[in-house]
């Protein structure tokens, strides 16, 4: 078995994976929504502080599995650096302690293996991975070979809903709470700009619709004097213009790519709006669609572990001692190459 370990942002998960048939014999999660929710996003070192405290606390329901693990696993990157050392740190100790070997994880590669938990992998595939950090369509062509072919230029899916949200006064995470009032609203009403509609630049970009939402949010008096249609009618319609950003981009990959298989994964992955618009394309394009199940869109132990089974077969094993924790951004995205 291999007892898998995420703590790369505000989610703390620990997971144990059988490896001879996969299964998932143990899977549980803490969010710490509710306690940054009054901050409007993440405050890293509150984060740490509560993976200090609830880490060791799933871990002990795992002791039954002790004896029999074969590997730990651990996200080693991409994140918050003093959140992925509560992670790191735990996993160095067991691997120590029991004195099996240490798998690495790159966190995005885990959100990739979502899709195969309790499954055989499916490659060569297309996915686009939208979460609160990154946004980005890769082209897997198996374990060892990834290669983003866009990324976005500035601001993430993920963190976009969520600063839109706080814009509109809508709380903490955005993603779900703008998706949820979009439906009560008119996404026509609002005319907001289409990000690179023009430009011939296979990328992502979401800074300038952000600020477009922020000047409407002004128009109707501000987030305080905003009615609730009026959110539902702008998040509704900022949710439209990134839904035709990504479709827009996708596009131009799909008449280049012949791989038949296409997948969504990451924390916004889970926009039920938005897996509709793909699965529309994808017909379009005679391309079949994955998505993961919505438990496992978000951070987790489950996906680290999954990634963890094909690392074990490989071998890719490093030294506990010698783990890299933190990288640059240049260095994190080339790990996919």
């Amino acid at each position: 078995m291999i007892l898998s370990i995420e703590s790369s942002c505000d989610d703390s998960s620990i997971a144990i994976t059988q490896i001879d048939n996969k299964k998932l014999l143990y899977h549980k999660k803490i969010s710490q929504e509710e306690a940054h929710s009054c901050y409007g996003g993440v405050v890293p070192e509150l984060a740490s502080r509560l993976h200090a405290v609830a880490l060791p606390e799933i871990l002990q329901e795992t002791k039954q599995y002790f004896s029999k693990l074969k590997a730990i696993a651990v996200t080693n990157q991409p994140g918050l650096s003093v959140t992925l050392l509560e992670g790191i740190a735990m996993a160095k100790t067991l691997a120590v302690l029991h004195d099996i070997p240490l798998i690495p994880v790159h966190h995005l590669k885990g959100h990739i293996y979502s899709l195969f938990i309790e499954k055989e992998v499916i490659f060569p595939l297309l996915v686009l991975l939208i979460s609160g950090g990154h946004t980005q369509i890769i082209r897997v062509r198996d374990f060892h070979h990834m290669e983003i072919l866009a990324t976005s230029i500035d601001d993430s899916v993920g963190e976009s809903f969520d600063k839109c949200a706080k814009m509109m006064g809508l709380g903490y995470p955005g993603g779900p709470l703008v998706e949820a009032l979009a439906l009560q609203g008119d996404e026509n009403r609002f005319d907001l700009p289409i990000p690179l509609r023009h430009s011939p630049l296979i990328a992502f970009s979401l800074s300038g619709l952000k600020n477009a939402v922020r000047l409407k949010v002004e128009a109707c008096g501000g987030k305080e004097n905003m009615s609730q249609q009026d959110r539902a009618d702008l998040s509704a319609s900022f949710q439209k213009a990134v839904k035709l950003h990504l479709l827009q981009k996708s596009k131009k990959i799909f008449a280049k790519e012949s791989i038949k298989d296409f997948a969504i994964v990451g924390g916004a992955s889970a926009n039920v709006y938005i897996r509709s618009a793909y699965l529309t394309l994808c017909q379009e394009f005679d391309k079949n669609l994955h998505v993961a199940p919505l438990a496992y869109c978000s951070d987790n132990a489950a996906m680290i572990g999954r990634y963890a089974l094909d690392a074990y077969a490989q071998k890719a094993f490093v030294n506990p001692h010698k783990i890299d924790i933190i990288r640059t951004k240049k260095q994190q995205a080339g790990m996919l190459l």
